[in-house]
């Protein structure tokens, strides 16, 4: 089967596991560099040691008709900025790798979310690429578990496994699922996090707050502190009565800062200072899902 692709590193097991399974590549699609979540360098290395042509510029309606030239059967997004148009002319398959169990959660990016509701379960699936997105029929899907103490890091790797085992089966039997996919039925849209979602509440319970900086991790949350704001990537905390007022700083230790929340401490581990004023930065509506 020869494909292209969109992709960026956090899917670049889909792209290895249809390689696996013989697919021929045939373009790469992907963003520029500088998303919080995901870069493209290994997904752009990948596709130099396959001398294939990489697009890094929105795609258009003449790239899908020069992929049915070149000989291109199918189109596979596996995260991807734009909104791609009608394929159906130039192509035989259209098929978009979703990080949900649809038709929960359809939008953007939903592993923030996932974490932050605190959910028992998640997956991962792939559909018929429509115009409206997310909302294609089914081809196939997987399920796993998340833990209490899931994290955004341990969301996404096992995100990127379970594409990796959905990928080699669509790459194995494409047709056969083709034709056997399902209708998603109603579902749930959920937008993209903004820089409001990632601030952290000292007003709130420690159990709450702790939950917030799992559920962004690496991608960083936000803290207000005694007129400074610092992104904050890792942070303990613990239950304990006391008097102080929420978000007070009531120890440091070097670059570790205690801060009071409603029902006791969060301790700052790492952290770092952001450049522009508050003013600027917190409560802007400006998406961190930019993929």
């Amino acid at each position: 089967m020869r494909f292209a692709i969109t992709c960026v590193d956090r899917c670049l097991s889909i792209f290895e596991a249809l390689l696996a399974e013989g697919w021929e590549p045939v373009k790469l699609f992907t963003t520029p560099p500088g998303a919080l979540v995901s870069g493209n360098s290994a997904t752009i290395a990948k596709a130099v040691s396959l001398n294939i042509p990489i697009q890094i510029s929105p795609m258009q309606a003449v790239d899908l008709r020069d992929l049915g030239d070149r000989g291109c059967e199918a189109l596979i997004c596996a995260s991807y900025n734009w909104k791609i148009g009608d394929w159906r002319p130039h192509l035989r398959y259209g098929l978009n790798f979703h990080p949900s169990p649809l038709p929960l959660a359809r939008g953007p990016y939903p592993a923030f979310r996932a974490i932050l509701e605190g959910r028992k379960a998640w997956g991962v699936a792939c559909h018929k690429l429509e115009p409206r997105f997310d909302v294609g029929d089914i081809l196939d899907d997987e399920a796993f578990a998340l833990s209490d103490t899931e994290c955004h890091e341990s969301l996404n790797l096992k995100t990127q496994m379970a594409f990796r085992r959905l990928a080699g089966r669509i790459g194995r039997d494409v047709d056969g699922l083709w034709e056997k996919a399902r209708p998603q039925g109603p579902g749930s849209y959920w937008k993209g996090s903004s820089d409001d979602d990632r601030v952290l509440e000292f007003e709130q319970p420690v159990e709450t707050i702790l939950r917030t900086v799992r559920a962004f991790g690496m991608t960083e949350t936000i803290a207000r502190l005694s007129g400074s704001v610092v992104y904050v990537r890792r942070a303990v905390g613990w239950t304990e009565q006391h008097s102080h007022a929420p978000g007070a700083v009531v120890h440091t230790d070097g670059r570790r800062w205690v801060v009071a929340a409603k029902d006791g401490y969060i301790a700052l581990l790492e952290w770092s200072p952001i450049t522009l004023p508050a003013t600027e930065l917190v409560g802007r509506n400006v998406p961190v899902t930019e993929l």
